[in-house]
């Protein structure tokens, strides 16, 4: 596929978001829980792409950037509700409505630890433990070396043990 930055017609364009935006929604559902959140970080990957194909460097496939973009995004968009849900608290007498319906309990708690973990720790995180990827798989994705993510994940394991030793402690 030729580069984006010099996709010439806005058809071009169109096959490219045909072609991807299903995985990418898949993708970003499995990480919200909710589909209208999944359609519109989706929606703003895809016009952030088309407003700035720059950024897509194609030092790898179109494939593995729109999976990262995706994945940033979404977790960002958790960190997002997160501040909203403490902003909401804080400044009204009541909570706001949950993100996730209690059947959902589990996927609920990994989404809270998701939320405060530190960006590089949470890519890394739901690349090796939900998408269950190699060590090379998440290295390509993050141009980085399998070591580093073997570093990446070990960070995980203490933050995490940090996490649960302040909730034993409180």
């Amino acid at each position: 596929m030729q580069s984006i930055q010099r996709m010439g017609a806005d058809s071009d364009f169109d096959a490219l978001y045909r072609r991807h935006a299903p995985n990418a929604f898949r993708r970003a559902w499995r990480l919200l829980g909710n589909p209208s959140d999944a359609t519109e970080v989706v929606h703003d990957v895809f016009l952030s792409l088309y407003e700035r194909p720059e950024q897509y460097a194609g030092r790898s496939s179109v494939t593995t950037f729109l999976y990262s973009a995706v994945t940033h995004a979404c977790l960002n968009r958790l960190r997002d509700h997160d501040n909203r849900q403490r902003l909401l608290s804080e400044h009204t007498s009541g909570s706001a409505p949950g993100y996730a319906s209690a059947s959902q309990e589990q996927a609920v708690e990994v989404r809270a630890l998701l939320e405060r973990m530190p960006e590089p720790l949470a890519q890394v995180a739901v690349y090796y433990y939900l998408d269950e990827l190699s060590h090379a798989d998440i290295a390509r994705i993050l141009s980085c070396s399998s070591r580093h993510v073997g570093d990446l994940l070990a960070r995980v394991s203490r933050w995490a043990a940090r996490q649960e030793a302040a909730l034993c402690n409180a």
